[in-house]
């Protein structure tokens, strides 16, 4: 299976393993076997960011409905397994249509085929896309309806903050006009509830973070030896985010083959201790996170926390 979105991913790939730190993008995450450790890592117990939005939503869902308004069409980035979707829609009046997003191709279809059995009446029109990038709408989901982005997870913490911005606001611009955002926020907490979530006990988050070189071994046929690698977790507070990494425990030369247009081979090499950045997942102040939706042309409506102040959900309409 292709990843979707994947047009200039060798070019993406080589960029980031040239530059300085060396970075591979998170979407090479998400294949099937990448859903399901991502699935797994969710209910693990020092994975506290599920388990704490899962109970803000119990909680506040019925206010949550009525900010939203009837005929919703739900548009969610990255749609996952459907944990928080399904007691959304049930919430929800008269739902217009859902637009799951995902790269994860069999994982978007499962999901739709999911909803589609559990609300035979609702528009389910799922849509394999990278939602990073620019996007249209299925004509069959904004004939009518209120535009809602359903973001939760706080997977906006995994963007740096300017491109974050960015990011909202294109999907306020690609969701079309009166439209709202519902989406998760994960807040500033010590660095001792912050960093066990990242390296849990049993390994699941190593494996996930190692799938990224699997993935991309099978999609661009590189050479990878994951088991080279060792992943690494660390809370930067001063940037305000937790760094995942994979470090190599070794010299290791990786090579990136020529692709069907011409371009050379392609060799990288790693010395023993040298870093890949997978990922960065940003920790927000309340204020700070206004900042960067206000700047993205959304207004705050409402937001709701758990008792501990490690968790929001926030709505938020369009300016």
């Amino acid at each position: 299976m292709a990843i979707v979105g994947s047009d200039g991913l060798r070019e993406e790939v080589l960029a980031g393993l040239r530059g300085t730190p060396r970075t591979l993008p998170p979407k090479l995450f998400y294949d099937a076997r990448g859903a399901k450790l991502f699935e797994a890592i969710t209910r693990l117990p020092e994975y506290y960011p599920t388990r704490t939005e899962v109970e803000i939503f119990r909680k506040h869902l019925p206010e949550m409905a009525r900010k939203i308004g009837p005929e919703a069409v739900v548009v969610e980035f990255g749609s996952g397994s459907g944990e928080k979707t399904d007691p959304l829609m049930r919430a929800l009046e008269d739902p217009h249509a859902y637009v799951p997003i995902d790269v994860a191709e069999e994982q978007l279809e499962r999901v739709a085929a999911r909803m589609g059995q559990r609300f035979p009446s609702l528009k389910v029109c799922p849509l394999p896309a990278d939602y990073t990038r620019p996007f249209t709408l299925p004509p069959a989901a904004i004939r009518a309806g209120r535009p809602l982005v359903f973001f939760p997870g706080s997977t906006i913490g995994n963007f740096h903050p300017a491109d974050g911005a960015a990011f909202l606001e294109n999907a306020r611009v690609s969701v079309g006009e009166g439209a709202s955002l519902l989406i998760g926020v994960d807040l500033r907490k010590p660095r001792a509830i912050l960093e066990p979530a990242y390296n849990d006990a049993r390994g699941v988050t190593a494996e996930f973070n190692r799938n990224a070189l699997r993935n991309l071994n099978r999609v661009l046929e590189t050479d990878f030896e994951p088991e080279a690698f060792r992943h690494e977790a660390v809370w930067n507070d001063e940037a305000s985010r937790i760094e995942m990494r994979l470090i190599a425990r070794g010299p290791v030369t990786v090579h990136l083959p020529a692709d069907a247009e011409g371009a050379r081979v392609e060799e990288i090499e790693f010395r023993e201790g040298d870093p890949i950045i997978t990922e960065y997942s940003y920790k927000f102040t309340l204020d700070r996170f206004e900042a960067l939706t206000s700047e993205a042309g959304w207004d705050r409506v409402e937001s709701w926390s758990d008792p501990q102040g490690w968790f929001a959900v926030q709505f938020l309409r369009s300016t």
